[in-house]
């Protein structure tokens, strides 16, 4: 239980290394404060440029690859490695750690990002694969609607879909990633009020239809 509480732990306070808020404190802003107010990679690219907006997804992403790729099979100094403890389950206790840090992290506020790109690093780490068909959803629904919202729920629920059909036999993963996608859907509830409302930001430049609807 040692093990497991500091390396859960351990992970949380890494996903709370919110990369739009490091890199935007460096420049001396707060992303929070500037267009839609989210302190996710989309917001970044939107405000403060594509080299922001690549190095906040990096650095997203490369948190969630290391939570669960290094951390569950790490001997740290006064820890060590409890072999009564499923690696299995570790890693999937230091994915949901990280994702949850990234939201709510306690470095700023606990006012985070929307968890995304954190979650597809823990997926890569997790079950590289399964990203293929999650990205593949992402690509189409922002083309036919603009919005990457929505493009990023429906991506969480082809992961979900695609653990089910591919690694039917493993049922924690599949049940992680069925959390993960109500969790996403619940970041994005203002996203889906403001689509609701017809409010919502779209990418214009990827969106398909955006010239019948001009």
């Amino acid at each position: 239980m040692w093990e497991l509480g500091v390396k859960t732990l351990a992970a949380y306070l890494l996903g709370a290394l919110v990369g739009s808020l490091v890199l935007g404190r460096l420049r001396g802003v707060d992303i929070r404060r500037l267009g839609s107010g989210n302190a996710g990679a989309t917001n970044a690219f939107r405000t403060l440029g594509r080299w922001f907006g690549l190095a906040v997804f990096a650095i997203d992403i490369g948190k969630g690859v290391l939570a669960v790729a290094y951390l569950p099979r790490a001997e740290l100094p006064g820890v060590g490695i409890d072999p009564g403890l499923s690696r299995e389950w570790l890693s999937l206790a230091c994915a949901l750690a990280v994702i949850i840090g990234h939201v709510y992290p306690v470095w700023f506020g606990f006012r985070g990002g929307k968890g995304v790109a954190t979650m597809v690093g823990v997926v890569a780490a997790l079950d590289l694969p399964l990203l293929l068909p999650a990205l593949g959803v992402w690509l189409l629904v922002l083309v036919l609607s603009g919005y990457v919202g929505l493009a990023s729920m429906l991506a969480g629920a082809a992961l979900a879909g695609a653990a089910y059909l591919l690694e039917p036999k493993d049922m924690p993963l599949v049940a992680f990633l069925i959390a993960m996608e109500l969790f996403v859907i619940f970041t994005h509830r203002g996203n889906i009020a403001r689509m609701a409302a017809g409010k919502e930001n779209r990418v214009k430049k990827l969106w398909l239809f955006r010239s019948r609807a001009a």
